[in-house]
């Protein structure tokens, strides 16, 4: 039987329908590209699920995996294992958490999973109180998806039940606190955490994405600093999950730094960029104000493969890519020149009404029916088939692109050339003007 049909009959997929799954089958893959076994080289201009940042196959990256390998593939947490304390040594550097710990996952959603265990641990309110947000997402276990303000997760959890309660986002475009600029809405949304928080005592700790995310909600820079100073005066820590915007995709190593000193959180979540997703690894970063509160207290938790050395080894050699190439600078200089070009898109097609991001090497466009009235696309989370269209001709073309309801997701590998860069943006602008025509001018009598 063929690999496609293969998969087709046998696989269950993630975030699809069994029976409408027709992908094809990938075989390959070299810098920002990915090989299909038609022979179609395709460019990948949202890192898979935004977690190759350092593109396909990268080559040390591939070395220090087939190394470790060959040295030591498992030990159990319980063992020390030399590439295991490398990267926690390396992440603590990045992150200037001096003094601090790491304690290693599988993945994104199990380090959120684990940063709200040891929050509460450190508070000593093993049931205390989590402050998430409206339109976010952090995994899909059955704790992430309580965290997440996720529609099409919510009917499976009740955030309540896992001591989550969810506070309205910063999203400027459409901001529900009625301001009218971006930088009194970050405030508005920060100040409104704030009398959540200091409405209920029993508040542990705050956890938000800084900055990407698939929610397509960038915050202004107004928010994050605002945050971090409601959650220090109220003695509540600050998880910044940078699951998706650490490693260079938001233009620093994590993108709570564009912020620096004022938008230090308590602890951080990692993973994909971790090591640029060539194996599975998550992490949490702990500060050394909350690493010393669990300090003399047992840790009841962990996972078989928690710090696996393979994974470990492969964080390692992706850290010290993202150093030799000098990549997190290159995603903050060919972010800014991605977003100009997005922003002039915006001017020649009525359909985007938004455009955002642009600190590094991801951005969102918002689509909508009317730009004078904000108009969605189609009703939040639903696609319409115009954007199915675009993504299916872009396709075609050679370029994968992602999106999620109105929202064209746009995140490529930071290693990308930058003449690929203006060829991916060039079929974008060709694909809006097939897909989304502009309605002729109305001329008065």
């Amino acid at each position: 039987m063929p690999p496609h049909q293969a998969e087709r009959d046998t696989v269950l997929h993630s975030w699809s329908v069994p029976a409408d799954w027709d992908a094809p089958t990938v075989v390959g893959g070299a810098g920002a590209r990915f090989f299909l076994d038609d022979g179609r080289s395709i460019l990948d201009f949202s890192s898979q699920s935004e977690c190759c940042n350092l593109g396909h196959q990268h080559p040390e990256v591939v070395a220090a995996i087939k190394a470790q390998a060959d040295r030591l593939c498992y030990i159990a947490n319980a063992w020390g294992a030399a590439p295991r304390a490398e990267l926690a040594e390396l992440l603590l550097e990045k992150s200037g958490f001096s003094g601090g710990r790491v304690f290693f996952t599988l993945g994104g959603a199990d380090a959120n999973e684990h940063a709200v265990k040891f929050a509460r641990l450190a508070k000593g309110m093993p049931r205390g109180t989590i402050v998430a947000r409206e339109r976010s997402y952090h995994g899909a276990s059955y704790a992430a998806m309580a965290l997440s303000g996720d529609s099409r997760t919510l009917a499976q959890v009740d955030p309540a039940q896992h001591g989550v309660i969810h506070a309205l986002p910063p999203y400027a475009y459409r901001c529900e606190f009625g301001t009218d600029t971006d930088e009194s809405c970050g405030m508005a949304a920060a100040a409104h955490i704030g009398d959540i928080v200091g409405g209920h005592r029993e508040v542990v700790a705050v956890l938000m994405e800084p900055n990407a995310g698939t929610n397509g909600i960038v915050a202004p820079d107004s928010y994050w600093p605002a945050l971090r100073t409601v959650t220090a005066e109220h003695d509540v820590l600050l998880i910044a999950d940078e699951v998706m915007s650490g490693f260079g995709r938001c233009g620093e190593w994590f993108a709570w730094q564009r912020s620096g000193e004022a938008g230090r959180p308590d602890m951080m979540t990692l993973a994909k960029g971790l090591t640029g997703a060539h194996v599975p690894l998550g992490a949490v970063v702990l500060s050394a104000g909350v690493a010393t509160q669990l300090e003399h207290k047992m840790i009841f938790t962990g996972l078989t493969y928690c710090g696996h050395p393979l994974a470990c080894a492969a964080g390692v050699a992706a850290v010290k890519a993202y150093e030799a190439g000098n990549l997190i600078e290159r995603s903050r200089r060919l972010g800014a020149s991605m977003l100009a070009a997005l922003q002039d898109m915006q001017s020649r097609h009525r359909v985007i009404g938004d455009v955002r991001g642009g600190h590094g090497l991801f951005a969102v466009l918002e689509l909508v029916s009317d730009r004078s009235t904000r108009e969605p696309l189609a009703p939040w989370p639903v696609t319409a088939p115009a954007l199915k269209a675009l993504v299916r001709d872009g396709l075609a073309a050679g370029v994968s692109f992602a999106t999620r309801g109105n929202l064209v997701i746009l995140a490529p590998p930071l290693v990308i050339e930058e003449h690929d860069v203006a060829d991916a943006l060039t079929l974008l602008d060709r694909l809006l003007t097939t897909h989304f025509p502009a309605e002729p001018e109305v001329l008065s009598a």
